[in-house]
C-alpha cells in the first residue's frame, strides 16, 4: 500500500543532541589518527607500528567510504534502502561520510610515513597480502554480478560494509600480537587508542539515540558496519589500554631484528 513518509520524532531537542553526539564522535575518531602521525614525524620512525594493521586499515576505510557515500549520496541506492525499510531512517549521517573519507586520506599519509621513515625490517606479511587479495577479488567478482543484475547495488554496498566489519575484527590482532612479542607498546600511540575509544562509545550512543527518537530499533542493524565498528573498536581499545598501562608499563623498549625481539639496553647500565 502507498503511504506518505513523514518523519516523527519524540523530541526535536533530542534531534539536535543526536547531531552534536555525531560530530563529537566524528571529531574524536578523526583526531585519533593524528597522535600516531605526529609520533612518527617526531621520531622519524615507524618502528612499533604494525604494517599489517596499516594495510588492513586502508582497505577497511576504502570499503567503509564506498558504503557511506553510496547510501548517503546516491539517490537510487537510498531509494532501494527505503524500499526495504519503508518506515525507517537512513542510518548513514553526513559525519559518517566525512569521517570515512578523511580516514582514507590520513591512512595514506601514515603509509607514506612508513615508506620514508625508519622502519627496521618491518613489512606487510604474506598472510595480510593473501587476505587483502581475497577481499578485493570478492569485491571485483561481486561487481560483475551486480552489473549483471543478479543482485542490487544496495546489496553490493552491503558487501563492502561486511568487508569493513571483517577488517575491523582482524586488523588490531597483528598490532596486539606485535606488542606482546616486543613486550612493549613503544611506537604505538596510546593517544590514538584513547580517542578511538571515545569515538566508538559516542558512535554507539548516537545509534541508540536515533533508534529511540524515531522508534526504529532496526536502524541499529541497518548499518551493521557502524555498529560493529564501534563495538569491536571499544573491545580492542580496552586490550591496548591494558597492554600500555598495565602489562608493559615499565618496558624499556624493544626493536625487532629478524622477527626476534631484542632489548635496547642503556649504555650506563652496561658500564656498571
Amino acid at each position: 500500500a502507498a503511504f506518505v513518509k513523514i518523519k516523527v520524532v519524540h523530541s526535536n531537542i533530542l534531534e539536535i543532541f543526536i547531531a552534536i553526539v555525531g560530530w563529537i564522535y566524528f571529531l574524536a575518531w578523526s583526531i585519533s589518527f593524528y597522535p600516531q602521525v605526529v609520533s612518527n614525524w617526531l621520531r622519524k620512525s615507524v618502528v612499533g607500528l604494525n604494517f599489517d594493521f596499516l594495510s588492513f586499515n586502508l582497505t577497511g576505510f576504502i570499503c567503509y567510504s564506498i558504503f557511506n557515500v553510496g547510501l548517503y549520496w546516491v539517490d537510487s541506492i537510498e531509494a532501494d534502502y527505503f524500499a526495504e525499510h519503508p518506515r525507517g531512517v537512513n542510518p548513514v549521517q553526513l559525519n559518517d561520510v566525512i569521517f570515512s573519507l578523511h580516514a582514507v586520506l590520513i591512512t595514506f599519509v601514515t603509509i607514506i610515513q612508513a615508506i620514508i621513515y625508519e622502519r627496521g625490517d618491518q613489512r606487510v606479511s604474506r598472510l595480510a597480502f593473501g587476505i587483502l587479495g581475497v577481499v578485493w577479488l570478492f569485491a571485483l567478482i561481486s561487481l560483475f554480478v551486480t552489473v549483471g543484475h543478479k543482485i542490487t547495488w544496495l546489496t553490493y554496498l552491503y558487501f563492502f560494509s561486511y568487508i569493513k566489519l571483517f577488517i575491523t575484527l582482524i586488523k588490531y590482532i597483528p598490532q596486539a600480537y606485535m606488542n606482546y612479542i616486543r613486550q612493549s607498546t613503544d611506537g604505538w600511540s596510546i593517544g590514538n587508542i584513547l580517542l578511538d575509544f571515545t569515538g566508538g562509545s559516542f558512535s554507539l550512543f548516537q545509534m541508540f539515540l536515533i533508534a529511540f527518537n524515531n522508534d526504529d530499533w532496526g536502524s541499529i542493524f541497518g548499518d551493521p558496519t557502524k555498529f560493529g565498528l564501534g563495538a569491536f573498536s571499544i573491545l580492542f581499545d580496552i586490550l591496548f589500554i591494558v597492554q600500555h598501562y598495565c602489562l608493559y608499563r615499565n618496558s624499556s623498549g624493544y626493536v625487532m631484528i629478524n622477527d626476534v625481539p631484542e632489548i635496547i639496553s642503556d649504555p650506563e647500565d652496561d658500564e656498571e
